[in-house]
């Protein structure tokens, strides 16, 4: 590709120490674009069904598109694929931040990483030169004790890293991979297939200039954007308060916020875990991605109990929702600990709530005992043992090595009918949007080979009579406004391909 990408994907060997550098032919690239798309080409081209995702023999892929380094917002993320230790199928996660940008400058579309380093290692890429370096010394520590000793060894104070820590290397199955301590490939267990490969992290710096054919019309789109976004309710509730900053409110209102495992859709305290509350008490500042005005992260601090380190940013509503309404927890600082633990350890914020309000369902029906939990009293509302689990789950101590394996395989392992409070698809665990009040969630839960990723499908709420903005979809297909609730043909047909429902 002339414009918008290099050209270039490296291949990494950690069996043998090795790279190389292959240049696809552009219709690769204009067929399968970049970014999840080009890593399934990857995985489906040269991993055959079955394979062991936690194997040398899986392929690990770190792939961005051809807008990102662009500078328009909201072009900055990139893809995390391989086949996932959770479900055994496709697996991906996206995040933004930083990273993908530089990725681009060092001079490459995307990373393949196969076979199994005999040791702990990291891959430091500047400016197109790569190399394999040792990480024994780093084992063991946590995402911002990584980042800071690799930026020492490499002389570079702003090199990007993405890493993994305890979560990861422990092969958590829902661990996650995190750049800048704030940004995460959250769902399928990415960060565990990291760890499998005994891959610590990837360093990048990059200087080179990205061609685009033309910059005058990105600087346009660029400027337009950043004069206009403000007038778009939805990205002015982003910019003033982030994810948290009404969903939690709004789903809760509406009878969809997932509580208590998802025994019911609605928490007597979600004015405690609310956006204003946590805006209120803990918000430090509004963080942002390469490119985007909108700064819809949130920062949180504190210097009570439980000391909530800024350097890892703050909760989105995921993070809020799963570690608060789903295990019915109204303690906001422990909330904010929580996220902070999970970005330290790379665990996915959505998997780890799921598994320990998953956990507490079952011993509060007496099918996991005090004995089983090393004495820790999961009753749905203790925070203290919610913040205990993250530590156990990272390391896979007790219990946390049971919850580590996920809902599906951890009840399996306990049985006694504990599979009811498995709230997974596939092996994944549900994102905090109850599909019982979306009904576009469940035919996406039940037909992606994801499972339960609530970025897999439209969010049908915002589809509905009233919905902001409804009535200029004309062109891409949806005549009219159809129930949240309705699973319909006239649901089904706005979410899939016109040929597939003739």
């Amino acid at each position: 590709m002339k414009y918008g990408m290099t050209g270039k994907i490296l291949r990494v060997d950690l069996s043998n120490q090795a790279h190389s550098v292959e240049e696809p032919d552009e219709k690769i690239y204009r067929t399968y674009f970049g970014g999840s798309c080009l890593a399934c080409y990857y995985l489906l081209q040269e991993r055959p069904a079955g394979i062991d995702p936690l194997g040398p023999e899986n392929l690990l892929i770190f792939a961005s598109s051809p807008l990102v380094g662009s500078g328009i917002p909201g072009a900055n993320r990139f893809s995390v694929a391989s086949i996932s230790p959770l479900t055994g199928y496709y697996g991906e996660a996206e995040a933004g931040g930083w990273w993908s940008p530089e990725l681009k400058r060092a001079g490459y579309d995307a990373i393949l990483l196969e076979g199994k380093a005999e040791k702990p290692v990291y891959l430091w890429i500047n400016d197109e030169e790569v190399q394999i370096r040792d990480a024994t010394h780093i084992w063991g520590k946590v995402t911002g004790d990584t980042q800071e000793i690799i930026r020492n060894e490499t002389g570079e104070s702003r090199a990007r890293v993405a890493s993994i820590g305890p979560g990861g290397e422990n092969m958590v199955r829902y661990a996650c991979v995190v750049n800048n301590l704030r940004h995460t490939n959250g769902r399928s267990g990415m960060g565990a297939v990291m760890g499998s490969k005994n891959l610590k992290a990837i360093a990048v710096r990059g200087k080179q200039k990205i061609s685009f054919k033309n910059n005058e019309a990105l600087k346009k789109i660029i400027k337009w954007y950043a004069d206009n976004f403000m007038d778009h309710p939805i990205e002015r509730i982003l910019h003033d308060g982030g994810t948290i900053g009404w969903d939690v409110t709004e789903l809760d209102e509406a009878g969809i916020l997932p509580t208590r495992n998802f025994r019911s859709g609605s928490f007597e305290d979600a004015d405690k875990i609310c956006g204003e509350t946590f805006h209120n008490e803990y918000f430090v500042e509004a963080d942002s991605c390469h490119g985007c005005p909108i700064r819809c992260k949130r920062v949180a601090r504190s210097t009570g109990e439980h000391q909530v380190d800024p350097a890892y940013g703050g909760p989105e509503y995921e993070t809020a929702a799963a570690f608060g309404s789903l295990c019915g927890i109204s303690n906001l600082e422990a909330i904010c600990k929580a996220h902070e633990l999970c970005n330290r350890y790379t665990l996915d914020t959505i998997s780890a709530g799921s598994s320990i309000a998953f956990a507490m369902e079952c011993f509060e029906n007496n099918l996991v005992s005090i004995q089983d939990t090393d004495g820790l009293e999961l009753n749905f509302g203790n925070h203290e043992a919610m913040l205990r689990l993250i530590h156990k789950i990272a390391k896979r101590e007790g219990i946390g090595d049971l919850l580590a394996e996920g809902t599906l395989r951890a009840a399996q392992k306990i049985g006694q009918g504990s599979e009811k409070f498995a709230m997974q698809a596939k092996g994944q665990e549900m994102a905090m949007h109850e599909p019982r009040g979306k009904g576009s969630l469940a035919l996406a839960y039940a037909l992606s080979s994801t499972g339960a990723n609530h970025t897999e499908g439209p969010h049908d709420y915002l589809f509905q009579e009233g919905a902001l903005g409804v009535s200029d979809l004309t062109e891409l297909g949806l005549l009219e406004p159809t129930p949240a609730v309705y699973l319909g043909p006239e649901k089904a047909r706005q979410f899939a391909p016109e040929n597939c429902l003739k």
